[in-house]
């Protein structure tokens, strides 16, 4: 039995979604106990050259709603990035998550080979919709949601793995 484009998407990307939430309600938790402000998070880095806190958490919302409305062939909406607080993240992150779950299965279903075309600083990107899933767009939702969680571990927030991979 093959699994549906929908089935690898969506759900994939509310859990963990749902994860990033419980991280900031950890962080938030956190700062409360030590008495400091939870704007401190915000500009976090592990590197200079390296975008904060907040883009992570940002451009993970961008590539999941990215994903699922390319996978359905309609346009990406445009969020502005004006978050300024865990407050508006936690917003952002639930409206992602309203987002791609608005798109019906039968709208990304069947959209394994659908042409996706980035267009990209670079250049263009041209995947099928399939290896787009597979090869872009997971990997790159993954590693910002796993670089926001490392930002708040190195910031002594007490998230573990369990917390990455939530609760089954």
């Amino acid at each position: 039995m093959s699994i549906s484009m929908h089935t690898a998407s969506v759900p994939v990307f509310v859990r963990m979604l749902n994860n990033l939430l419980a991280w900031l309600d950890k962080a938030q938790a956190h700062a409360e106990a030590r008495k400091f402000d939870t704007a401190n998070y915000l500009g976090l880095r592990l590197a200079p050259d390296m975008l904060p806190f907040t883009r992570q958490i940002q451009i993970a919302s961008d590539a999941a709603k990215g994903c699922v409305a390319r996978l359905a062939g309609v346009d990406v909406p445009k969020w502005d990035d004006s978050e300024a607080s865990l407050d508006d993240l936690r917003a952002r992150v639930r409206k992602t998550m309203d987002y791609v779950q608005s798109i019906p299965a039968d709208k990304i279903d069947g959209s394994e080979s659908r042409e996706i075309v980035l267009q990209m600083r670079a250049g263009e990107l041209r995947f099928s919709g399939e290896n787009y899933l597979r090869h872009y767009a997971l990997p790159n939702f993954y590693f910002h949601l796993t670089t926001a969680y490392a930002l708040l571990r190195h910031a002594g927030v007490e998230i573990g793995k369990t917390d990455f991979l939530g609760k089954p």
